[in-house]
C-alpha cells in the first residue's frame, strides 16, 4: 500500500484552491506600495514615502484573536475574525503614531477548507482596507493531528512607518491633561475565557440564546467584530497635541494606560463618563464578576484612550463627532500619582 500526503490529512489541492479563492480579497487591499503579487515566497512593499520624513521609523506589531475563535467556529461565522486579527496589531501601531503598511496572516488548521478559507481572508481584507494597509501575504497550515478537522486558529503581523520626531509614547503627558475614550462595541478581542465562563457555563446559555437586555443573540454579541480606529486615530494625532494613545486590550484599562503613564501621575476615570455596550451592562448587573476583574478583562466600553491638553479636549470631541465615524467621552484627567488609574 503506498501513502500520500493526503492520505496522512493535508490535502494539497484543497489548500491551492483556497489560495485562488482569496486572490480577490487579497487584490482589494493592495496600494502603490505593493511589489508583487500573492503566490511569490515574500510580499514586498516600497518605503519611498521615508524619503519625506527626517528619521523614518517602523515599527511592528502581532497578535491574535484568542478563544473568541471558539465563537466563531460554534456559530460557523468566519469573515469577523479576520476583522478582529487586523484589529488586534493595526490598533497598537497607531498608538504610537505609526501609519500602518501591510500586514501578514497566518492560519493553522486541522483541515483546510478553501471556503473557510476564503472567509476568513475576506474578513482579513476588510479590516486591512478599513486600516489602509495592504495585505501582502500568509500562510495557510493544515495540521492535522494538531488541531480538530474543524479547528483552527490565527495570527497576525503588521508593519507600519512613523517619523521618529512624531512617535507618541506618553512621555509628554501632563498633570491637568484631558483622558478621551473612544467608545467600543463589546469585547474586541479580549477576555473570551471569562465572557464565555459567564454565558455559557454559568448562565446555561447558548449562542442562539436571546436575552432581553442584549441587541441580538449571545452569540452575535460576542462575536462583534473589533473596531478599526486607524483613521480617526491618524487624522487627530494630525490636527492636535495627542501625548499619549493606549489600546484597551487585556488587562483592560487598569493594565493598559500605565503603559503610557509618568511614574509621577495617575490617570484618574470617572465611571458612569460613557455608556457601556450592552454586554457589559448585563454582565455588571448580574454582580457574579468583582469589579475590578471587570475593568481588568474587558475594555467595559473603551476601546482606546488618548491623552490631549485639557483646551484641546472640545476641540478634539467636536472633531470626533462631526468628522469621523466613532463616538467618545472626556473620561477623565490626569492627576498627581504614582502611574496608575484611579477611578471615581
Amino acid at each position: 500500500m503506498k501513502l500520500s500526503y493526503k492520505d496522512a490529512g493535508v490535502d494539497i489541492s484543497e489548500g491551492n484552491r483556497a489560495v485562488e479563492l482569496m486572490k480577490k480579497a487579497v487584490a482589494s487591499t493592495y496600494d502603490d506600495g505593493v511589489l508583487g503579487d500573492i503566490g511569490l515566497f515574500s510580499g514586498g512593499y516600497d518605503l519611498s514615502a521615508a524619503k519625506e520624513m527626517d528619521e523614518p521609523v517602523l515599527l511592528g506589531a502581532t497578535d491574535g484573536v484568542g478563544t473568541k475563535l471558539l465563537v466563531a467556529q460554534m456559530m460557523d461565522v468566519h469573515d469577523t475574525v479576520g476583522i478582529d486579527l487586523v484589529a488586534m496589531s493595526v490598533n497598537d501601531l497607531i498608538c504610537q503614531g505609526a501609519k500602518p503598511l501591510f500586514f501578514l496572516d497566518y492560519v493553522a488548521t486541522g483541515h483546510v477548507s478553501a471556503e473557510k478559507m476564503q472567509k476568513i481572508v475576506e474578513g482579513v481584507a476588510q479590516g486591512c482596507r478599513e486600516s489602509g494597509c495592504a495585505l501582502i501575504g500568509g500562510e495557510t497550515a493544515e495540521m492535522p493531528g494538531l488541531y480538530g478537522e474543524d479547528e483552527y486558529d490565527l495570527a497576525g503581523f503588521a508593519v507600519g512607518l512613523c517619523d521618529k520626531k512624531n512617535m507618541i509614547d506618553g512621555s509628554r503627558v501632563a498633570k491637568g491633561d484631558a483622558v478621551i475614550g473612544l467608545h467600543s462595541n463589546g469585547f474586541h478581542s479580549n477576555g473570551y475565557s471569562l465572557a464565555r465562563k459567564f454565558f455559557f457555563d454559568h448562565k446555561g446559555f447558548d449562542v442562539d440564546s436571546r436575552i432581553e437586555e442584549l441587541d441580538g443573540t449571545v452569540g452575535e454579541a460576542l462575536l462583534r467584530p473589533t473596531k478599526l480606529y486607524v483613521k480617526t486615530v491618524l487624522a487627530l494625532k494630525d490636527r492636535f497635541d495627542v501625548r499619549g494613545i493606549s489600546n484597551i486590550t487585556g488587562g483592560g484599562l487598569i493594565e493598559n494606560v500605565p503603559r503610557i503613564l509618568p511614574e509621577d501621575l495617575d490617570c484618574v476615570v470617572q465611571k458612569g463618563s460613557w455608556e457601556m455596550p450592552d454586554v457589559f451592562r448585563y454582565i455588571e448587573s448580574e454582580g457574579v464578576i468583582d469589579e475590578e476583574e471587570l475593568y481588568r478583562s474587558f475594555n467595559m466600553g473603551v476601546g482606546m484612550v488618548l491623552i490631549v491638553p485639557a483646551d484641546e479636549a472640545d476641540d478634539v470631541m467636536a472633531f470626533i463627532a462631526e468628522e469621523t465615524d466613532d463616538e467618545a467621552s472626556v473620561i477623565g484627567s490626569i492627576e498627581p500619582g504614582t502611574g496608575v488609574v484611579q477611578f471615581k
